[in-house]
């Protein structure tokens, strides 16, 4: 019995002295807010423009309400309604301030659609604004389809990029 009472002794004894005195130190100063954290991209592109003169595609990149401007790729993909697979694919720059822009000119009327493609700070983002260049006989546009939720998967895909 002795020597059970004394190696409970020990136990207690090794256990207290393995506790450590430091309290402990929480290095969240509080809840984080996930929007914060997000990566936003606002379109500054006209819904409406001319046809056959230069234009500015342009978005505006924040990220808790700062300019962005270290993105790691920008690209515009601009197409015609109904012809997703005549897309072009169109490099921005940064210009200042979270601005970025690209030159691009639409030959005829018609209803567009622009996807501003955006990764930054290890998010992807891809905007997408109808834009509709001159006068288009909409009876003859051709309707585009909702491809938002394959346009996603594309976009992130293993390589991060679609082609």
């Amino acid at each position: 019995m002795k020597k059970w009472l004394l190696s409970l002794l020990i136990i207690s004894v090794l256990l207290v002295g393995c506790a450590s005195d430091e309290p402990e130190i929480d290095t969240n100063e509080g809840p984080i807010d996930v929007s914060e954290l997000l990566v936003n991209v606002e379109i500054l592109t006209p819904e409406e423009v001319a046809v056959g003169e230069p234009i500015e595609l342009a978005v505006h990149v924040t990220q808790n309400n700062e300019n962005v401007v270290d993105v790691d790729a920008l690209e515009f993909e601009v197409w015609e309604s109904g012809y997703r697979d005549e897309a072009k694919m169109i490099d921005g720059e940064h210009v200042g301030d979270g601005i970025y822009k690209a030159e691009f000119t639409f030959e005829h009327d018609g209803v567009y659609y622009m996807y501003a493609h955006t990764t930054a700070r290890g998010l992807h983002v891809m905007p997408k604004q109808k834009i509709i260049a001159g006068e288009p006989d909409m009876s003859q546009v051709i309707p585009e389809a909702d491809t938002s939720e394959e346009d996603y998967e594309k976009w992130h895909s293993d390589d991060g990029h679609a082609h």
